[in-house]
């Protein structure tokens, strides 16, 4: 029996920890030949020397498992690196089938004491780095479709987060970028389309090293049994998006982790106001939307915070 993604090729950016690492492993497992990008840098910052290693192990645990990878180090966030990524995964395999966007970086501060460079660098690499990939991609996958004549295969998965559906007061930049992502996903769906290419963004919850502050709080299991927050309840859900069974699937936002997975809805209109004259005066405003927010708790963010059981405590 053949696998989903057999005689499939891949890029996993950030592929050589974590999330990205569980997902390149798991392109693999499920016939895809990976194309391993990692800058390597040490700090969860973006700070340290960039190194092929963790990229390079990934890739050889592919190998070693009977799979097909090769590995590319550099910055995404780098317009002609994201170029060369996409033409190295076409000079070795042929053609990309699969673009999964997962490199990020984190630099927290409040929002009264961001920097400037602390802002930009994390835009920088979470979404320009995932427009840079997919730009590339989307090209190579619309002048494969105008050569054939008919649609192709194309898979694009980004990674947002539940930052930016719930909030996070310390991560304004990143909370954006996340936000930002799951804009380019959808406009991204909308435009490929035709062209017989889906792509979905997930909001995923693993303790990796971007979250290791996060989930302090959450003890790992010591019986034996996976983690709950592992990355590898994760990248099935990435590998399901990957493959034709996802076909249908486009456009769309899933929270995953633990063995659950929620699609999220877009956003629905919770109440509407009419003004009684051409337009509204302040205290028409005032006595119509003030009761509105009177009972809820102060600082309430989206409804879906609470639908997933996002708050703690």
């Amino acid at each position: 029996m053949s696998l989903p993604l057999e005689g499939m090729s891949a890029i996993v950016t950030g592929a050589g920890r974590g999330l990205g690492r569980a997902e390149a492993l798991e392109l693999a497992r499920l016939g895809a030949s990976v194309v391993v990008n990692d800058y390597g840098q040490p700090g969860r910052d973006g700070s340290g020397e960039a190194s092929a290693a963790p990229a390079e192990e990934v890739a050889e645990e592919i190998r070693a498992a009977g799979g097909r990878a090769v590995t590319h180090l550099g910055d995404v966030s780098d317009h002609e690196q994201a170029r060369a990524l996409v033409e190295l995964a076409v000079d070795t395999y042929g053609k990309l089938d699969i673009l999964v966007n997962n490199a990020g970086i984190l630099r927290d501060r409040m929002v009264f004491s961001m920097t400037e460079d602390e802002w930009d660098s994390v835009i920088r690499v979470h979404l320009k780095g995932h427009f840079n990939t997919t730009h590339f991609a989307a090209s190579h996958w619309r002048a494969r479709s105008k050569e054939s004549g008919g649609p192709v295969y194309g898979r694009i998965v980004n990674t947002s987060s539940e930052a930016f559906l719930a909030g996070s007061a310390g991560q304004p930049n990143y909370a954006a970028a996340k936000g930002g992502i799951v804009g380019l996903t959808t406009s991204t769906a909308l435009a490929l389309a035709k062209y017989g290419v889906t792509a979905n963004a997930i909001c995923p919850r693993a303790r990796t090293r971007m979250t290791e502050d996060v989930f302090a709080g959450f003890q790992e299991p010591t019986d034996g049994w996976l983690d709950a927050l592992a990355p590898e309840h994760v990248s099935p859900l990435v590998g399901y998006l990957a493959s034709p069974a996802a076909a249908k699937v486009n456009g769309q936002l899933l929270v995953v982790h633990g063995g659950m997975v929620a699609i999220v809805e877009r956003p629905r209109v919770a109440a509407k106001f009419d003004s009684s004259k051409e337009t509204f005066s302040f205290d028409e405003l005032d006595e119509l939307i003030s009761p509105y927010y009177e009972d809820r708790p102060t600082g309430e963010t989206f409804a879906a915070a609470e639908v997933l059981g996002l708050r703690r405590g």
